[in-house]
């Protein structure tokens, strides 16, 4: 399996931070890299549309796991960092290109783990 962050995880902190448009919610050079590599801003905007669950709003730490299951279907999972599930979603096609992907939201930040 092709793990995104074998590719991209080398990031090491951020020189600059992007906002994203709709929200205050901000993602780091590696993410920025990520997202534009694969063409996956999509990534982000669904991050950002799960927080105004308040379930996952409430979680100031958030484990991201894109997941391909078959072929272009993927499912994303949110935890809290323990394993707790806060939320989960099918996505029925994707033309991602890894098979999986970990992305982190920490207090309105979004970033690779090596980022932390």
């Amino acid at each position: 399996m092709k793990n995104a962050n074998d590719y991209f995880g080398s990031s090491n902190g951020s020189e600059s931070f992007y906002k994203h448009q709709l929200s205050k919610i901000i993602y780091t050079d590696g993410v920025k890299d990520l997202v534009q590599a694969c063409k996956a801003y999509w990534l982000i905007d669904l991050l950002v549309s799960h927080q105004f669950t308040p379930k996952v709003k409430r979680e100031s730490f958030q484990v991201w796991d894109l997941k391909r299951v078959q072929n272009d279907v993927f499912t994303i999972l949110c935890t809290d960092g323990n394993h707790n599930k806060i939320t989960s979603q099918e996505i029925p096609f994707s033309d991602f290109p890894y098979d999986l992907a970990t992305i982190w939201l920490v207090d309105g930040c979004i970033m690779l783990p090596t980022e932390y």
